[in-house]
């Protein structure tokens, strides 16, 4: 107790004094420095998803009429492709709140472009560099063209918390005399920009490529004073993670001849098609909506009990919100109902977004009132109507029997879902409780799993 007394007031006088610009971080860090969760590669191949955290930017991952796109998104859904796992996304906007998380176990790689430097290889492993980064100065069109850093006088510059911003700004005033003020905020970057670009602060510090990106929409931003040279910039994991480290190197080497400088030419280089992602009503950066027929989405999620982002993704799965979709099965409409359920539930145009809806909608209620008495918790059973949905109540049915026959829980998706798997095993489909026969029932455990992915990002980013 003691010591840690005089480290505060040591800290406290420093702070009332003057110090060094990283002198209080490295001190903090280091009584902040917890011990880490252990996991690794086998045990996220065991659990079958890996997670991540992400930015949610212009570049990073975000929704455009209703798919989820960014940079770090693609990268990351390759690498869970190659690990065999499914990819869970984290969202976390402060850099070192993600190294808490790393350590906790909250999330198991944080994929952002980190410049490597002595505190942040204290608390994580590096992978080899997806490449390399500049960080720039951002100013508007009032600011003035920097030649020189003397030009900022005793100006304020703003910078993202836990970047390596302000200790770039940091030695620069140190080694070159300079006078002025550096504020860090908990804001993103992009934030920032926006803040310069309406005239709210003078300066901020960005990546290049996030500078370039909002410069796209933003005229009159002035991205051109370089604060570092190229530096190179990587994903982390944890120190107790080497076989998922040396899958993750063996993965980017693999990708960095071709798959890695397309998805950086589609973010960054394409400067048109950044305009229109970024300021689109239905794109999450810039709207709220997710297509172009949210209203009558939202009155079927309604009538559902569902969160109308939840319907949202199954019509997203369905047909990608297009209203003349047919499947090689003849499954018509945004909700891709078959004929004959078309004609059960009083479709007769399925080329019409709203009698579509509708029809898919009242199939959605039968199947909810099929399963409400023998799965009654209401989470539980939406996965078991959207697995009916998908192969049919019947092959569903199969595997609550089959659960039911070797004891396991037949009110857990979990459970029946395993049997639903085992469908396609003659052992299992020949059996005598089985009505419907043989189904790749994986396909339906998948289809779920699908689903509720596109829902857990419409719900961290779209607005209910």
């Amino acid at each position: 107790m003691k010591k840690v007394l005089i480290l505060f007031f040591s800290i406290l006088t420093l702070l009332l004094f003057g110090v060094q610009c990283t002198f209080v971080e490295k001190k903090l860090a280091a009584i902040s420095k917890k011990e880490a969760y252990v996991l690794d590669l086998q045990g996220i191949q065991n659990r079958g998803f890996i997670r991540a955290a992400v930015d949610n930017n212009s570049t990073g991952y975000y929704i455009y009429r209703g798919r989820r796109m960014g940079y770090e998104y693609e990268l990351l859904r390759d690498l869970a492709k190659r690990l065999k796992v499914q990819l869970h996304l984290v969202l976390i906007s402060d850099i070192d709140r993600a190294f808490d998380y790393l350590q906790e176990g909250k999330v198991d790689l944080i994929a952002m472009n980190l410049e490597k430097n002595m505190e942040r290889s204290d608390r994580a492993s590096f992978s080899i560099p997806l490449g390399k980064m500049n960080t720039v100065l951002v100013g508007n069109e009032f600011s003035g063209k920097i030649t020189s850093w003397d030009q900022l006088a005793s100006d304020t510059i703003y910078v993202r918390e836990g970047t390596v911003y302000k200790t770039q700004l940091c030695n620069l005033k140190d080694s070159l005399q300079l006078n002025y003020t550096i504020i860090p905020t908990p804001d993103h970057e992009e934030t920032l920009i926006d803040q310069v670009a309406e005239g709210d602060i003078k300066w901020t510090i960005a990546d290049q490529n996030i500078a370039q990106a909002n410069a796209t929409y933003y005229g009159g931003l002035n991205t051109s004073w370089k604060v570092k040279k190229e530096a190179e910039v990587s994903w982390v994991v944890r120190q107790n993670s080497p076989n998922l480290l040396s899958s993750l190197d063996t993965w980017l080497v693999d990708k960095q001849k071709r798959f890695i400088p397309d998805l950086y030419a589609k973010y960054f280089l394409n400067s048109k098609n950044s305009y229109f992602r970024s300021t689109s009503p239905f794109s999450s950066l810039a709207g709220n909506q997710i297509s172009v027929y949210d209203d009558i989405i939202k009155n079927g999620a309604e009538q559902l009990g569902w969160d109308w982002r939840l319907l949202a993704s199954l019509v997203y799965k369905e047909s990608r919100f297009d209203t003349v979709a047919t499947s090689y099965a003849g499954a018509r409409g945004l909700l891709q109902l078959m004929p004959v359920t078309l004609e059960r539930f009083g479709v007769e145009n399925p080329n019409d977004p709203s009698q579509s809806l509708m029809g898919g909608v009242r199939y959605l209620r039968y199947l909810d009132k099929f399963w409400i008495e023998r799965v009654p918790d209401t989470s539980e059973r939406l996965k078991f109507v959207l697995a009916s949905y998908n192969i049919g109540h019947g092959h569903v049915e199969d595997a609550w029997r089959l659960t039911l026959k070797y004891g396991e829980n037949t009110q857990s998706w979990s459970s029946v879902s395993k049997f639903l798997e085992l469908k396609s095993d003659p052992d299992y489909y020949r059996d005598p409780i089985v009505k419907s026969g043989f189904a790749k029932g994986h396909l339906a455990v998948n289809y779920v799993k699908d689903v509720m992915s596109v829902f857990d990002s419409y719900k961290a980013l779209v607005e209910p």
